[in-house]
């Protein structure tokens, strides 16, 4: 149902914001004031100002009296929406999440894979190590030359790394590509728009900041350097058919469409990200098949200004090579999952860990020590898992289908309030 015109109010003169109902601002409220004591946890909101300036002139709420809030909202939902409504179950996957949230903070000790399935309605796995070997041993076999494999998987990584001066470069020759896609498949809100800077200093490598309005701030950091191959997939997750295109579609499809005005506040730790992760990881594989990657990799390279740019034919030999490489290396990448729960789980020194990551992820030590940054941070320590599970998950959904049918299907993650739980069901049903 779409709002009627009463139930909007005008944003800079022009457009229009849904009022949202009363479960959807209340289920506001209380995310803006948990994230006065998480920052970070609101990650993105484009609903009504009037009730971020209703919490921001408001007396601090405590964290315990939150969780009540979140715990007496979920109970409402049964009086106020439809039992088989799947707004209904999306709403009560993130209340969980979020009343989690609040106890922790409150200083409820709640075990850390406890706190992951509660924020992500799905309990994270081990990756066994004798599969993080096999690929090493993969990548050593596809990988040139003698002496140890971290060493020369530095070696080939230095021959794809772009110069920072032509990262913007390659962002403005790949954008532009992955829209066109995207805009072949679905219905891409008119106006749509996103900046990209590039930044340092942070504990990722992309970030996507939506401001609403079907506009999003695409950050890449250059504390690492920049490796091209990996770096087609960076672009994809944070701009077509990723985090972009999803916030913007759902912006116009949930909530000025449905009215569903929860939508209108991103929240991290909570269920929606990992199927948020999770399909932006997948959507990289569809505007990119992994049989396209190679000939995309040798027009790329001389925008990219890569080492390798100046032999065509060895060029496009390593191209097809890193096709293969780049498999096995998200096995190995996985190695990220264990690192967590090795340390948040089963208190594991940081230096063990940190030496996990690097003799058994095979990740050299530089890369190692960021990936353990993010492990650390506050608020990412339990997202790490939503990447690497909400990427099983959907990987698993959408080959239920011929590979002919997947966009469209894929269109589902996009525009529907879908949830770990009910991709589960689905999963289960077929």
């Amino acid at each position: 149902m779409t709002p009627s015109p009463d139930r909007t109010t005008a944003v800079g003169g022009t457009r229009q914001v849904p009022v949202p109902d009363a479960v959807a601002r209340d289920y506001i409220l209380l995310a803006l004031r948990l994230d006065q004591h998480l920052p970070g946890t609101v990650d993105g909101f484009f609903g009504p100002a009037a009730l971020k300036a209703q919490v921001d002139m408001e007396q601090l709420r405590a964290p315990a009296r939150l969780a009540e809030d979140a715990a007496a909202l979920r109970g409402r939902l049964a009086d106020e929406l439809p039992e088989d409504a799947p707004r209904r179950h999306w709403l009560e996957l993130q209340l969980v999440a979020l009343e989690t949230l609040a106890r922790v903070r409150a200083g409820e000790a709640i075990a850390y894979l406890d706190q992951v399935e509660r924020c992500f309605a799905i309990r994270p796995s081990r990756r066994p190590d004798a599969l993080i070997d096999a690929a090493a041993a993969a990548m050593d076999a596809l990988l040139p030359g003698d002496g140890p494999l971290a060493d020369r998987d530095a070696a080939d990584d230095e021959r794809w790394t772009i110069p920072p001066d032509r990262v913007r470069g390659v962002v403005d020759g790949l954008v532009p590509r992955f829209r066109a896609w995207a805009a072949g498949h679905y219905e891409i809100p008119e106006g749509d728009e996103l900046s990209v800077n590039l930044v340092r200093g942070q504990p990722w490598t992309g970030y996507n900041w939506y401001d609403g309005g079907y506009r999003s701030r695409v950050d890449f950091n250059l504390d690492l350097p920049v490796r091209l191959p990996k770096f087609v997939g960076v672009v994809a997750h944070e701009t077509y058919p990723g985090h972009h295109l999803e916030h913007a579609l759902k912006e116009s499809v949930l909530v000025e469409a449905h009215g569903h005005g929860e939508a209108s506040a991103l929240l991290i730790n909570t269920p929606e990200c990992l199927i948020s992760e999770g399909l932006a990881n997948l959507g990289r594989e569809l505007v990119v098949p992994p049989d396209a990657l190679a000939d995309l990799l040798v027009e790329l390279a001389p925008v990219a200004g890569v080492p390798i740019a100046g032999d065509p034919a060895e060029l496009r030999e390593a191209a097809a090579r890193q096709v293969a490489i780049r498999a096995q290396r998200e096995i190995l990448d996985e190695a990220r999952l264990n690192a967590a729960l090795l340390l948040h789980a089963d208190g594991v020194a940081r230096g063990e860990v940190l030496d996990y990551l690097v003799t058994v992820g095979r990740f050299d030590p530089a890369t190692a020590a960021k990936r353990l940054e993010f492990i650390e941070h506050p608020l990412w320590r339990l997202y790490i898992h939503v990447y690497f599970e909400g990427e099983r998950l959907l990987r698993e959904w959408l080959h239920l289908v011929p590979a002919a049918e997947r966009p469209a299907r894929f269109g589902r993650l996009l525009t529907e309030p879908m949830t770990p739980v009910s991709v589960q069901a689905e999963i289960d049903a077929a």
